[in-house]
């Protein structure tokens, strides 16, 4: 089959590419910019690439167009398509027909987190020779790619659940199409304001999601959350195990000393050491050891696994340090994450009078960041920063304004050229710079290298 997907450069439409070519598909694609990394993963995989979205495509004559959830009427390609009535589908319908099907899915769903427990969950069972196939939404350094085919005799299938809808035609969250029997639901919380109007909308969604886990299904929720337990209330029809106060399941620890605990209430069930730290990776682990206790992992090997996992690409990752000056890239762009992105930095180089500075930047980059839904706790979020840098730029709300708060702490910019010589100025030995963006935020950690190396 030879299918030609729209959008092919998104993280998840680039998966779902990888694992069709690796399938034995003919695939071919298309991107408003064909750019890397996806890019030059793509093409390695011998996979063909358009720039633009050209309706003259349609020439291609594939069996099938899979069309990913950024692209909306008015597109010349998918307005050809539809004019012409040839066959298309979206991203997570093929990949539930044509990959997910017949497999045991664990699904990692929530507003944060998705990505990392699902890059531990699918090193644990690798770890333990299951062969897993995967989705996740980043790059987890265990395996150097963020999508795979499982192994010929393997039934499992790891996926990052998101709520985000699934295409122009049909505005259902994703998580909907893969029919999970493992479930995890870390967290939920107000996101995606241009798709949503409020928290109880995207716990609708939720609800929806677990209304078609199968009776010996297995549900693992964050008993944390009010929102979680909002949506379990609504009906629910698989065994639910539930972790993080107030219920018995935790991992606890120290980011001083690498420890990692699995407690049951009181109870130490098994310990290791590893590499991540803070509270959030800490209840991450504790989801991905349940779900794979539930496909058969032991918990002590499940520890025995995260203690040799290397976390996932643009998870607070040191790109480089320059005259004592590191520079760090991390993926948080919703305030929880830009908090929790925070601590952990500030767990790791210290607190107190004689701690190193943090230099936080800042891209709202999100659809939710650009509408300005959530600026009035942006200065809040970014209490454990020394410094603030923001870049302002096709921002259609006061930046300086929602950062006031922040008095001279915090500095803003709408040319990329004039932050990074801002925050070079600004930076001393032993100084922390972390980057946060979803996107590649026009290359500026290669910029700040360059500039503080100069």
């Amino acid at each position: 089959m030879h299918i030609h997907i729209l959008g092919i450069c998104g993280t998840f439409m680039g998966g779902i590419a990888q694992l069709a070519r690796a399938a034995g598909h003919r695939v071919s694609g298309c991107d408003a910019a064909v750019y890397p990394p996806m890019s030059t993963q793509l093409e390695a995989s011998g996979i063909d690439l358009i720039d633009g979205y050209g309706a003259e495509q349609i020439g291609l004559t594939p069996d099938c167009y899979v069309i990913g959830n950024a692209i909306s009427r008015g597109n010349p390609l998918l307005e050809a398509i539809l004019d012409r009535g040839l066959p298309y589908v979206s991203g997570p319908q093929w990949l539930a027909e044509n990959v997910l099907q017949g497999r045991w899915v664990l699904a990692v769903a929530g507003t944060h987190g998705k990505t990392t427990t699902s890059a531990m969950l699918a090193w644990i069972l690798e770890s333990a020779g299951l062969n897993p196939g995967f989705l996740i939404g980043g790059v987890p350094l265990n395996f150097g790619a963020s999508a795979r085919l499982p192994a010929s005799d393997s039934p499992f299938f790891v996926i990052e659940a998101d709520e985000y809808d699934t295409a122009f035609c049909d505005k259902r969250s994703k998580f909907i199409h893969y029919r999970a029997r493992t479930a995890v639901l870390n967290n939920l919380e107000f996101d995606h304001a241009d798709i949503f109007a409020d928290l109880a909308a995207i716990e609708t969604q939720f609800h929806h999601f677990v209304r078609i886990i199968p009776s010996n299904g297995l549900i693992i929720s964050n008993a944390a959350e009010a929102s979680l337990e909002r949506v379990l209330a609504r009906g629910c029809w698989a065994a639910v195990e539930r972790f993080n106060p107030p219920a018995g399941w935790r991992c606890d620890g120290s980011d001083t000393d690498g420890s990692l605990r699995l407690m049951a209430g009181r109870e130490e069930i098994g310990g290791t050491i590893w590499k991540l730290n803070g509270e959030h990776n800490r209840a991450n682990a504790t989801a991905a050891l349940l779900a794979a206790r539930h496909v058969g992992v032991p918990f002590d090997q499940g520890l025995q696994a995260l203690s040799r996992f290397d976390n996932v690409k643009r998870r607070l990752e040191l790109r480089g340090t320059v005259r004592g000056i590191s520079v760090y890239d991390d993926f948080a762009h919703h305030p929880t994450a830009i908090a929790t992105t925070l601590a952990g930095l500030r767990h790791k180089v210290g607190a107190g009078a004689h701690a190193p500075r943090i230099l936080a930047v800042l891209e709202p980059r999100s659809n939710t960041m650009k509408l300005g839904v959530m600026k009035a706790q942006l200065p809040a979020s970014l209490a454990d920063a020394d410094r603030v840098f923001c870049y302002s730029a096709n921002l259609g709300w006061n930046v300086a304004e929602a950062l006031a708060p922040l008095g001279d702490r915090a500095l803003v910019a709408d040319d990329l050229d004039e932050l990074v010589q801002r925050i070079v100025a600004a930076a001393r030995s032993g100084d922390q710079i972390l980057v946060m963006s979803n996107g590649g935020f026009g290359g500026i950690h290669g910029k700040l290298l360059a500039a503080l190396a100069a």
